[in-house]
């Protein structure tokens, strides 16, 4: 009679977990980081096109520029106006 406790298929350790575990996270983050990288360039583009002389961040640049208090209270209204509505 024979003692021997059968043998399950090999099953991976707890190390072999957390390492797969990590490595997904690894490229996971990867991948989040090339969205993020990418959004922030199609940003930049967006903002630099916008500055362009006659564009409308030229515009309230040069308003701003001219009238810093009027331009502060006018966001001041605006902020005021969306937090009302939330």
């Amino acid at each position: 009679m024979s003692t021997e406790i059968p043998q399950s298929p090999t099953q991976p350790g707890m190390a072999e977990r957390a390492i797969d575990a990590a490595t997904d996270v690894s490229h996971t983050i990867g991948e989040v980081a090339g969205g993020l990288r990418a959004a922030v360039d199609r940003l930049t583009s967006a903002i630099d096109e916008a500055r362009k002389p006659g564009k409308p961040l030229a515009t309230v640049a040069a308003i701003t520029r001219e009238a810093p208090l009027a331009s502060l209270f006018v966001a001041f209204l605006f902020g005021v106006a969306v937090a009302r509505r939330r």
